[in-house]
This record gives structure tokens, C-alpha cells and sequence, in this order.
């Protein structure tokens, strides 16, 4: 309605800048054209009055009677147009004005005419407006000087510039009548997807956030439409990944609190031992422990979906997978081998690589035997760096390739035959290389085992902004 009314109070000023201005053109108009027209008759009863020639007598003309009835006769006036000759009586042309009070029917305005200073004029009488103008002849022939006067009535060229105004007032009220029809529609078509944001975001909940604005077009709106949906897309996975962390540490805290809680309420029996009093405080501690790293891992995975989870900065390969074989042989009494090493400098965060890594170390310790080969090294290729560890273990079988990466799913065969992990392990290596724009796969090590790799970007593409920035 505010652009509408805007858009009608422009249109208003426009179209009656234009009427009146065009009514202004034509009123300007019509003076000039009387005033020429003033102009011409003067100056011709001037010529007369200098040359002209009484037809009676041949000679020039002495008195201002005869000479004012000689041009009168000779002259042809416009509709509008009085000519007049001022002597002791009214000289005029015999024919209609189409006016209610003729000026030689009007002697108060002759005598105000005749007694005038000034050569022209303007009436504004109740009748109607005159422009006149007049020529003073100083011959004898009467008691007061002869005057010619040329007397133009101007109501009828007014009007029809009235009448102009008034039709393009008409015209432009039509046109504003149809401008606000028009102009209701479009404004209408064009707030359109406004009115859907608004109305989609009225609906949004914490429990549904998949609705989507439909984009049509490049325009601005459009580009409004697109940044909603993206800021839906943000809110969605950060809700998602709420939801997913309260549901995983609901499942995973569950088990380790009801032993807890189990052990506790046997310790205080009267027949409980100092041996099994100290064997529940031992299990309640490893239980408590255990709670503390499913924690940890759980808010490790959380911070995974926020853009600043990994910080790249240059890094010298070789520097790196020597820091990360340096580690990850203190993980287990295994034969720890550095296989070959890719050298340059590549952008990654070191933390999360090196965190990554160990956990990779980790899993091969967890599911080789005491003795067994883990090796550990890095390769650059085909623009992406590769940072592998292959253990000597039993390998991993096709069906478990696909869930030993998600939350809480361990193998059916390498899982859970050592160590009491959560299941998250895996899963924090493939958002760490997915915080890099990277992947981690699984293959076969040569002659039995797994090997791990981290595939990642060489230049790693620039993180989505957080959200709500600008």
C-alpha cells in the first residue's frame, strides 16, 4: 500500500505538472498571438495616418473623422477583434462580437482607454477580459483628438486553453485510475516472494526446517530468496547436528551411568569387601573415564560443523608424517615403519591432522597383533595430498567398508574384539578430512590388512561464512 501511495502521489505531481504546464504554454500562447496581432493593426493605421488619402479629395487627410471611417471600411476584423474610432462619437465596424458588453457599448472602459497614458492594455471587466491598444491622431475636426483603438476580447482563446486543462485533467485522472489498478498488480507480483518469506518463516519450526523458497529469475528478490535458503540450509545442519549430539550422548552415556549407578548402590552393602570395594571403585572409574572421552569425542564432532573447525596454515609435509610417525609409535609395542614421504608445503591444519592420524595409528594398534607392521606416510599426486596408515591386521570386510565411518557402528569383524571404543574414532577422522574439503578411504594393504587414507585438497576451498554474517 506505501509504494502504491508513493507511486500515486508521483504520478499526481507528474501529470498535473504537465497539465498545468501545458495550460500555462497555451495562455502564453494566446498573449503572444494578441499582442501581434495589436501590434500589426497599429502599426498599419500608423502607415495610414502617414499616407494615407482622403478618396474624395486626393489630398492627405485633414480631419480625424473622415480618416478614422476611411481605414475602418478598409479593414476586415477578426471574430474577437473590435476596431474603434474615438472622436466626439464612437466609430466602429458594423458587425457582432461575441461578447455580452461590446467595448463601444462600454463607455466607462472607452473614457478609461482614451484618458490612458499608455499605448496598450489590459480590461478585466465582469464581462470578459480585453487587451487593447491605441493610436492617437492629432488632426482637427472635433473638440477632442481623434483615437484609433484596436481591442481584442480574450475569454474565447482562454477558455479553449481551459478547456485543454480540463481534458488533460480528465485523462490524467483515468490514467491514474488505471495506474493504481496496474500498479496494484505489479507491486502485488513483485512482494510476492516477500509475502513467502515471511509466511515460510512464520512456519519454520526447531522440528521442521526442510521448506524451501522456490527461486524464479535474477533479480533482487531472487538473490533474497537464494540467501534465505541458504541461511535454512545453515540453520538445518547446525539443528541437525544438535539433535544428532544430544541423541548420541543419550545413547552412548546411557550404558556407562547405569553401571555406575549399579556399582554404587552394591558398594554400600554390609558384605561387600575391601577387595570388591576396591574392584567397584576401579570399574566406576573406568566407566567414568570412558564417559569423559565419548564426551569429548561427542564435542569434537559438534565443533566439525562449525566453519572454524580446522585453521590451514602452510605446512611442510615430510615435517609433518615424521611428527605423526613420532607419536603414533609410542601407541602400541607394534614394528613401526616410515614409509615414504611426500616433501613441499600444503595448506592444513596440523592439529586436526596429526589428531587425525593417531586416531588411525590408533585403530590399526587396536586390531593388529602384538609384532605386527604399521606403516605411516604421505604422498602428493594428481593436485591432492595423501596421508596413509596401513596396518598388517585382518583386514576389513566389504560389508562393514560403508558403517565402520559413521557414529557408534563398529565392524562385525574388527570391531569390538579390542578395546572398549565408542565407535567414534572413525567418524572424527572423516569430519576432520571433511573439514578439509577432503575424504578418507579404505583399501586393501598389500599382503593383508587395512590401509587408511586421508585424500585431501592441496589448497583446501574457502569455509561457508558462519552464521549470520554478513
Amino acid at each position: 500500500m506505501r509504494i502504491l501511495l508513493w507511486l500515486l502521489l508521483v504520478m499526481t505531481v507528474a501529470l498535473g505538472t504537465v497539465a498545468t504546464t501545458t495550460r500555462s504554454i497555451l495562455l502564453h500562447d494566446v498573449d503572444q498571438r494578441v499582442g501581434r496581432l495589436l501590434a500589426q493593426e497599429t502599426q498599419e493605421f500608423a502607415s495610414f495616418v502617414d499616407n494615407g488619402v482622403d478618396p474624395r479629395t486626393g489630398r492627405p487627410f485633414t480631419r480625424s473623422g473622415p480618416l478614422l471611417r476611411e481605414f475602418l471600411e478598409r479593414q476586415h476584423a477578426d471574430s474577437d477583434e473590435e476596431l474603434l474610432g474615438l472622436t466626439d462619437r464612437v466609430i466602429r465596424q458594423n458587425r457582432d462580437i461575441p461578447s455580452p458588453l461590446p467595448l463601444w457599448k462600454d463607455a466607462a472602459s472607452l473614457d478609461r482607454i482614451r484618458d490612458s497614458a499608455r499605448a496598450t492594455g489590459t480590461l478585466d471587466r465582469s464581462e470578459g477580459r480585453v487587451r487593447w491598444a491605441k493610436v492617437t491622431v492629432e488632426r482637427g475636426g472635433g473638440t477632442r483628438p481623434g483615437v484609433f483603438v484596436v481591442a481584442f476580447h480574450t475569454d474565447r482563446e482562454r477558455e479553449a486553453a481551459n478547456d485543454m486543462f480540463r481534458v488533460l485533467l480528465a485523462i490524467s485522472g483515468v490514467a491514474l485510475v488505471m495506474t493504481t489498478g496496474i500498479g496494484w498488480v505489479v507491486a502485488g507480483r513483485i512482494l510476492a516472494p516477500v509475502r513467502l518469506v515471511r509466511t515460510l518463516a512464520a512456519q519454520l519450526t526447531e522440528q521442521d526446517l526442510t521448506r524451501r523458497i522456490p527461486v524464479h529469475g535474477r533479480d533482487d528478490i531472487s538473490a533474497l530468496a537464494e540467501t534465505f535458503n541458504a541461511m535454512l540450509d545453515r540453520l538445518e545442519r547446525a539443528f541437525g547436528a544438535q539433535r544428532q549430539f544430544v541423541d548420541d550422548a543419550g545413547h552412548e552415556l546411557r550404558t556407562p551411568i547405569t553401571i555406575v549407578r549399579g556399582h554404587l548402590e552394591l558398594m554400600g552393602t554390609a558384605t561387600e569387601s575391601a577387595a570388591e570395594r576396591e574392584e567397584t571403585v576401579r570399574l566406576v572409574t573406568d566407566e567414568l573415564d570412558r564417559m569423559s572421552r565419548i564426551v569429548e569425542d561427542l564435542l569434537l564432532l559438534a565443533k566439525a560443523e562449525r566453519p572454524d573447525f580446522v585453521s590451514p596454515e602452510p605446512v611442510q609435509l615430510a615435517e609433518l608424517t615424521a611428527d605423526v610417525f613420532v607419536k603414533a609409535r609410542t601407541l602400541g609395542d607394534r614394528l613401526w615403519e616410515l614409509d615414504q614421504v611426500a616433501e613441499g608445503a600444503v595448506l592444513l591444519d596440523p592439529q586436526r591432522i596429526t589428531q587425525a592420524m593417531v586416531q588411525l595409528a590408533q585403530n590399526a594398534v587396536q586390531h593388529t597383533a602384538p609384532g605386527g607392521t604399521v606403516r605411516i606416510g604421505s604422498r602428493s599426486r594428481d593436485g591432492l595430498v595423501e596421508l596413509y596408515v596401513a596396518d598388517s591386521g585382518p583386514g576389513v570386510p566389504e560389508r562393514d567398508a560403508e558403517v565402520i565411518f559413521e557414529r557408534f557402528r563398529r565392524g562385525s569383524a574388527r570391531r569390538g574384539s579390542r578395546g572398549s571404543g565408542a565407535g567414534l574414532g572413525l567418524s572424527i577422522v572423516k569430519a576432520i578430512a571433511e573439514g578439509h574439503h577432503g575424504r578418507v578411504a579404505l583399501g586393501a594393504t598389500e599382503g593383508g590388512g587395512a590401509t587408511f587414507t586421508l585424500l585431501l585438497p592441496r589448497e583446501p576451498a574457502r569455509p561457508e561464512p558462519p552464521l549470520g554474517a554478513p
